[in-house]
């Protein structure tokens, strides 16, 4: 077994990953959109896709980490499995967005 400290809160690390994530995004997409390479909505859409990678990928490392300290590799697996999912999906639900805007703003019935 791989001793690696203490048990982290995945909930915790979900959040402050999220938000460093959207800091950090934010900053960068921010100067494009006021150098005008990009557009508000293009801002936000990355700003946001770029915080929800950062979140699930920090939860899913920390996670991963979590089941690794107690010795149970095949959870350890799966917790990395679903958080490259995690973030592999919000990619491909943003480039849907991005192919189909109309979707953003689509009332659902």
């Amino acid at each position: 077994m791989i001793d690696t400290g203490d048990e982290r809160s995945v909930a915790g690390h979900f959040i402050s990953g999220t938000v460093f994530s959207a800091i950090f995004a934010g900053s960068m997409n921010y100067n494009k959109y006021k150098k005008n390479e990009i557009s508000k909505d293009e801002m936000i859409q990355d700003t946001t896709k770029l915080a929800t990678q950062g979140g699930v990928g920090t939860a899913s490392a920390i996670a991963t980490a979590n089941y690794i300290g107690r010795g149970n590799y095949v959870a350890a697996l799966t917790a990395l499995s679903i958080g490259a999912m995690g973030i592999y999906g919000a990619q491909k639900i943003s480039e849907m967005y991005e192919k189909n805007p109309e979707l953003a703003t689509k009332e659902t019935k």
